[in-house]
């Protein structure tokens, strides 16, 4: 069984949220922060990880409820692929259902788009 979540986001919609920082702590864990928050902030890739996170949300079939968007950590491998780490209530439901998970993100200049595959393994 597959399930498939997508989603589109303007990035200047996300950089005006990080202009708030409670904002940046209700969405993005710390392991996220501490990649893309630094001097410069990478609103691409804050972007496409909010994108991400309703994605998997889409793909679960719960949407954004009953767990905590930081509990979906969208983090990078050491070639700078995608992939989830879950935690909380988030891994709980995925675990529950039995699903693991691919992502895929692109960005434009504007928009970021992000694809959530649910798969039994």
């Amino acid at each position: 069984m597959y399930k498939v979540g997508i989603d589109l986001v303007e990035i200047e919609r996300i950089k005006k949220g990080c202009a708030n920082p409670r904002f940046i702590d209700r969405v993005y864990s710390r392991a996220e922060q501490e990649l893309f928050c630094g001097e410069t902030m990478r609103y691409e890739s804050l972007a496409g990880n909010w994108a991400v996170k309703e994605a998997f949300s889409k793909a679960l079939g719960t949407g954004v409820r009953d767990f905590l968007l930081t509990e979906v950590e969208v983090l990078r491998d050491e070639l700078g692929a995608p992939y989830l780490r879950l935690s909380g209530r988030a891994k709980q439901r995925a675990e529950e259902q039995g699903l693991e998970f691919s992502v895929s993100i692109t960005h434009t200049k504007q928009l970021a788009e992000a694809v959530c595959i649910a798969y039994r393994a």
